[in-house]
């Protein structure tokens, strides 16, 4: 009879440990909530000024759609330097609407160049590299004005 009852209380005990260890991990399970979001869809990340004149005009944008279930709220817009300054809509954009992001390119910069433009938003993907890339020519050189013949020749 001892041996029986030691038995019980063996399976007993288990049970309670395995209990114990199944409520403790459903306390610490985290629910997975869909959450809609917005959702960037660009016509182009890389914005190619191709071969460009001294001071020309520098600005471009980029397009992009918010194919999301949820607006799109941009909270910054960063170029890589002070050459490239970029901006952003103004407000939210709602699902299915078109945007863009403008950015203006210091053409009086001479040679090749490839910035970036840091997006940030509560889109799904919060932060997103936009590049433009191009080359500036040098600045043509002045023609020379020839000099007025005054002697009437």
């Amino acid at each position: 009879m001892v041996t029986t009852t030691l038995k019980g209380n063996c399976f007993f005990r288990n049970a309670f440990f395995i209990a114990s260890i199944l409520f403790c991990t459903s306390l610490f399970a985290q629910e997975v909530l869909t959450q809609e979001q917005g959702v960037f869809k660009f016509d182009a990340t890389v914005v190619d000024y191709g071969t460009i004149a001294h001071n020309a005009d520098g600005v471009r944008a980029f397009k992009f759609k918010n194919v999301g279930d949820a607006p799109i709220v941009i909270t910054g817009v960063k170029g890589s330097c002070g050459c490239t300054v970029p901006t952003k809509p103004k407000g939210p954009i709602m699902p299915g609407e078109t945007a863009e992001i403008g950015v203006k390119y210091a053409t009086n910069r001479v040679g090749a160049f490839t910035k970036t433009v840091t997006v940030t938003s509560n889109a799904s993907e919060a932060n997103i590299l936009l590049r433009i890339k191009g080359k500036v020519l040098p600045r043509e050189p002045a023609t020379p004005v020839e000099p007025a013949n005054l002697d009437g020749k």
